[in-house]
């Protein structure tokens, strides 16, 4: 019995590679790997869906922007010997699922909450890792990184206003002159 629960243990931590980090700086590794993946998979959802300029024009940015973060950020796990996960998890997923069912200003309005919400809680981490990470190359690429990230939050709030998406308040805005 103890046996097959040990190896069950092991199977479940080859599958998962969450399990398998050791220290907080590789869980902001596999964390930001994962953030990163699915922010490229509802951007370039957006870039299809979005109707207005700003917001496919910030969708397209966010692709360009986490890609690049995403290589630097694979390229630095491997010199860690980190295993980052092959594709989006089941809550990104579930994410693009639900956009992908709404259109127009619905469709807008999802995906920029998700932007706000998603990027403040990528500031948060970013911040945290910059200042109180172990690992001195981790900690460096947070820090590196973190003025684009920040960048993107208020991009993505500065969007919120004209879309009537939650805004900073955590209040729905509206613009008067659009009825």
């Amino acid at each position: 019995m103890k046996r097959a629960m040990v190896a069950g243990m092991v199977v479940l931590s080859l599958a998962t590679p969450r399990l398998l980090a050791t220290s907080p700086d590789e869980m902001f590794v596999l964390d930001v790997a994962k953030d990163g993946m699915a922010e490229i998979d509802i951007g370039n959802l957006a870039s299809e869906k979005a109707i207005s300029d700003d917001v496919k024009k910030f969708a397209q940015r966010m692709v360009t922007d986490h890609g690049k973060a995403n290589d630097e950020l694979k390229t630095l796990a491997q010199s860690k010997n980190i295993t980052l996960p092959a594709g989006v998890d089941a809550k990104a997923k579930a994410t693009h699922d639900r956009l992908a069912k709404l259109s127009g200003p619905a469709f807008e309005r999802a995906y920029v909450q998700e932007m706000v919400a998603g990027h403040r809680k990528a500031v948060a981490a970013f911040k945290k890792e910059s200042t109180s990470g172990k690992d001195p190359e981790v900690k460096a690429w947070a820090t590196k990184t973190l003025p684009t990230i920040e960048e993107h939050l208020k991009m993505a709030q500065d969007i919120a206003k004209n879309v009537g998406a939650v805004g900073t308040s955590g209040t729905k805005r509206t613009n008067s002159h659009k009825k």
